[in-house]
């Protein structure tokens, strides 16, 4: 889970009492001081600890010094090792008639409930390895099994021997085959997670697209998606921008955001790339300067159409691919906010699919009651890539799709939704390339 803008209170006590069986009373305690943290402050830092200044219970200043506390984060994992081998198989059975077998393998862990599972990685239980004449049918035939861990699957590679098979009876025993298992390539690596990474100087560079077609409803009249509440009240457009922009600022350095819009007349001009602030420069500052932004353009932009995802995807996949060359350590989150339904749904996939090559994700926000199945289409959670119009299959997903009528209903979190996927999608990126974090 990517939910890291937790934040965190710190309060410090001089214990009186002796940890024992009985729960500690803390109004029997001395306070001592107390501060606050976001904990990304804490995982950004090259050694994951940080230093606060404590403060009493009215807050910071004074001239009291109450001190400092430091805090360290650890991660918690149980390996970080991923594992490569060549098997092979000799003097197996042959389980058809009229013709030699056709065998492959499938590899099972044993999972907590005592059953087999099928794998493609693992801790160092046992394993079950089963070998299997294929049928056209369905119908596959054991040719025998056997139960190792990793650690005696090395064993094997690095002794250049084999272990027999063994085919279970219906009385529970097995019958040693003469058929072997053979470890021909065992090779050990290192995994490193999204901490390691970010902890070691790498950065999210936020980015933002915003949706200014018609079909949001006129900006003043309080029915519209883009309507400013004097009350104070969010917008769905608001909301998305906050509640993303809050979390992935701290992994940036220089909070300075690309922020652009789509699908309205600028300057008397339809353009389905735009600057937000209205003028030659394409950052704002910070979070509040989205916003600010985004309220401004309300009153300079005219609301058009159509909707178009192409032009901004392609402006961003831009931003990304000059980092390719100049700096490894950035990777781009590109969120979109929209309310309507694609009228260049194949150059948007043609883009994505271009862009999957690069450090880019895309998180896709829709807003109001359009039917977003296209959304999901772009979002490939059914396990299949998106293929381009030329035929081309991207490397990796990299779109997550979040309605936000399932946020107001309270069925999910939007911003545990609309960031779950982004530690496995910059991982994924980094690891197909080799990049490792900084000073590994």
């Amino acid at each position: 889970m990517f939910q890291i803008n937790v934040i965190i209170c710190l309060l410090l006590w001089f214990l009186r009492a002796v940890f024992s069986s009985l729960a500690l009373k803390l109004n029997e305690q001395d306070f001592l001081g107390e501060a606050t943290c976001v904990l990304s402050e804490i995982v950004t830092k090259r050694n994951r600890s940080l230093t606060l200044n404590l403060h009493g219970k009215n807050g910071p200043g004074g001239s009291k010094n109450f001190g400092t506390l430091t805090v360290h984060a650890e991660e918690s994992c149980l390996s970080r090792m991923a594992v490569e081998m060549k098997l092979r198989c000799s003097q197996l059975g042959n389980k058809d008639m009229f013709s030699k077998s056709d065998p492959f393998l499938r590899i099972s862990r044993l999972t907590e409930s005592g059953k087999y599972v099928p794998i493609c990685k693992t801790e160092d239980n046992p394993l079950l390895i089963e070998c299997f004449n294929f049928n056209s049918n369905g119908n596959h035939v054991l040719i025998g099994q056997l139960h190792k861990s990793v650690s005696e699957l090395e064993k094997l590679h690095k002794e250049r021997s084999g272990a027999n098979l063994v085919f279970p009876t219906h009385r529970g025993q097995e019958k040693v085959l003469k058929g072997q298992l053979f470890v021909d390539q065992f090779i050990g690596k290192e995994q490193f997670s999204f901490l390691d990474y970010i902890s070691s100087g790498f950065e999210l560079n936020f980015m933002v697209a915003v949706d200014f077609t018609a079909s949001n409803g006129t900006p003043q009249n309080q029915d519209s998606l883009h309507y400013i509440d004097p009350s104070g009240r969010l917008n769905s457009y608001q909301k998305a921008i906050i509640e993303a922009g809050e979390v992935i600022q701290f992994y940036d350095s220089d909070r300075r955001f690309p922020a652009w819009g789509f699908g309205g007349r600028y300057g008397g001009t339809l353009s389905h790339c735009f600057n937000l602030n209205g003028t030659n420069a394409y950052e704002v500052e910070g979070v509040q300067g989205i916003m600010a932004a985004y309220a401004n353009a309300l009153h300079t932009v005219t609301l058009s159409g159509p909707t178009l995802f192409g032009p901004v995807i392609n402006t961003a996949a831009q931003l990304a691919s000059q980092a390719t060359s100049n700096d490894i350590t950035k990777y781009f989150v590109l969120l979109i906010i929209t309310d309507g339904v694609l009228t260049d749904i194949e150059e948007t996939m043609d883009a994505l699919v271009r862009a999957s090559d690069l450090p880019l994700s895309i998180l896709i926000v829709g807003v109001g009651n359009a039917d977003f199945k296209q959304m999901e289409r772009l979002d490939a959670d059914d396990g299949c890539r998106l293929e381009s119009s030329t035929g081309w299959v991207a490397t990796r997903d990299i779109v997550q799709f979040v309605p936000m009528r399932e946020v107001h209903s309270g069925q999910i979190s939007a911003v545990q939704a609309l960031l779950e996927e982004l530690p496995d999608q910059f991982l994924t990126y980094n690891r197909s390339r080799n990049i490792k974090p900084l000073h590994s």
